[in-house]
């Protein structure tokens, strides 16, 4: 039950966070949704961080990584914000922001994971 409450408070910190982000960064960048491939590297990241540092073998208590990774990074994370804005550009007919969003999302949390996975190994 208490493992309940942690994700609860994750979430409702992760979902704060990525309101917050999304307001401060929305006209950053024009149209491009800057703070949706933000909350989404970042994500990446802590979320690889965490769970290779547990693989290598750091003891991080359960309710802990259920805080961080299910709660907080379940919330923040914003998959279906970004495939959203991705589909919206190619029904708009901009074919080069599909692929620009596309390749950024992808390649960018492939590269939050690798450098999460990174840091957590020189820790361990």
């Amino acid at each position: 039950m208490l493992q309940i409450l942690y994700v609860g408070l994750g979430g409702f910190l992760g979902a704060i966070s990525r309101f917050l982000t999304a307001k401060y960064t929305t006209n950053f960048l024009g149209t491009f949704p800057i703070g949706t491939l933000f909350v989404n590297v970042t994500g990446s990241f802590v979320l690889a961080f965490i769970s290779y540092l547990v693989i290598f073998g750091k003891n991080i208590s359960p309710d802990a990584r259920s805080f961080i990774t299910v709660g907080f990074i379940g919330a923040y994370t914003t998959m279906s914000t970004f495939s959203f804005e991705t589909m919206r550009y190619l029904d708009q007919g901009e074919y080069g922001y599909f692929a620009l969003n596309l390749l950024l999302n992808v390649g960018l949390c492939f590269l939050g994971i690798a450098l999460g996975r990174y840091c957590a190994l020189l820790l361990s």
